[in-house]
């Protein structure tokens, strides 16, 4: 992943990285990067690894990669909570990890500062001398999601990200600015703390940003997913152009998981309702299938990752151990 990131840097736009369970899910994000030409980043929470029982998603983004061999593509873990997941997630084959040092294993209760830096050194340390990509976190998200999250929202400290950092040595540093986990992030539109991001990066612009809890929730999709039986409560996202205002400041990934959620019980929910006697599994996870691909398709233009596809050949594990080494 480090080395999509630096490409992102270089071509000042910013990575969608996309929440997976499934086949279709990870289909879908594939096929809006081949309708896009972009670099994109798959990634899997312990909870969705949990759910496949770890080899049938490691082997269905084996699968994406292979069909896709001109797609610039990373595999990520979402919120690895100790060395040891981090590690599993690295012999299942993911080309980069985050370890959520910035909350303790049960993914609830909040670290100090000095506990974070301890654990995510040496998943760093770890990772580093496999060619791995390491993605830290400082400060807390408000929301849970998929059952990780304290609930409770810690603003990142500039001064405090500089230090960690330089400490770590981390190659992306996911940063807590207002965001929020899951679908009911705010009642009004947020006021995102994107002074943040803009001193962090005029320090250390080297070190790839990330925002975590940036889906919009478009209200289209929340409205389908209503129309047809769900019972979503008014919420509302990260506007799209907050994403866009940052990404010139460092922002080179981000978080997209439940807006692809609403887009696919949306496409379900209607084919359910239209097709009541539809029994072919088929019949609905194709056209959420195609739902999450047009999604998807929109925020990479929207992040402006389209057509960034064939602007570098992509470099071995092995390659970026060498790297590292040489840092």
């Amino acid at each position: 992943m480090r080395q999509l990131l630096d490409e992102a840097s270089k071509g000042n736009y910013a990575l969608g990285a996309f929440n997976v369970n499934n086949m279709e899910q990870i289909q879908a994000i594939m096929m809006a990067a081949r309708s896009t030409q972009s670099p994109v980043i798959i990634q899997a929470s312990r909870g969705a690894l949990k759910y496949s029982n770890m080899v049938y998603l490691r082997h269905l983004m084996l699968a994406a990669a292979e069909e896709n061999p001109n797609i610039p593509l990373a595999m990520h873990l979402d919120h690895g909570n100790s060395l040891e997941s981090c590690k599993t997630a690295i012999s299942l084959g993911f080309t980069s990890v985050m370890i959520d040092g910035s909350l303790k294993e049960d993914g609830k209760t909040p670290t100090n500062y000095e506990e974070n830096v301890e654990v995510t050194k040496k998943v760093v340390e770890y990772a580093h001398k496999l060619g791995v990509t390491v993605e830290g976190e400082l400060g807390t998200l408000g929301g849970i999601e998929d059952g990780v999250g304290s609930g409770k929202v810690v603003l990142t400290d500039p001064d405090q990200a500089i230090e960690f950092i330089h400490e770590t040595k981390v190659d992306a540093l996911a940063v807590a600015i207002g965001t929020s986990h899951g679908a009911y992030k705010f009642k009004q539109t947020p006021k995102l703390a994107l002074d943040v991001v803009r001193a962090i990066h005029e320090r250390t612009p080297e070190t790839a940003l990330v925002m975590h809890g940036s889906s919009s929730v478009p209200q289209e999709l929340v409205a389908i997913v209503n129309k047809y039986g769900g019972q979503m409560k008014k919420a509302m996202g990260v506007p799209m152009e907050a994403i866009q205002s940052v990404i010139p400041h460092g922002v080179r990934k981000v978080n997209i998981d439940t807006d692809g959620r609403i887009a696919v019980t949306g496409a379900i929910r209607k084919v359910f309702v239209e097709h009541p006697g539809a029994i072919d599994p088929r019949d609905y996870l194709g056209p959420a299938r195609e739902a999450l691909a047009e999604l998807v398709s929109g925020k990479m233009k929207d992040l402006g990752t389209a057509g960034h596809a064939k602007d570098f050949a992509p470099i071995t594990l092995e390659d970026m151990s060498k790297t590292y080494d040489k840092m």
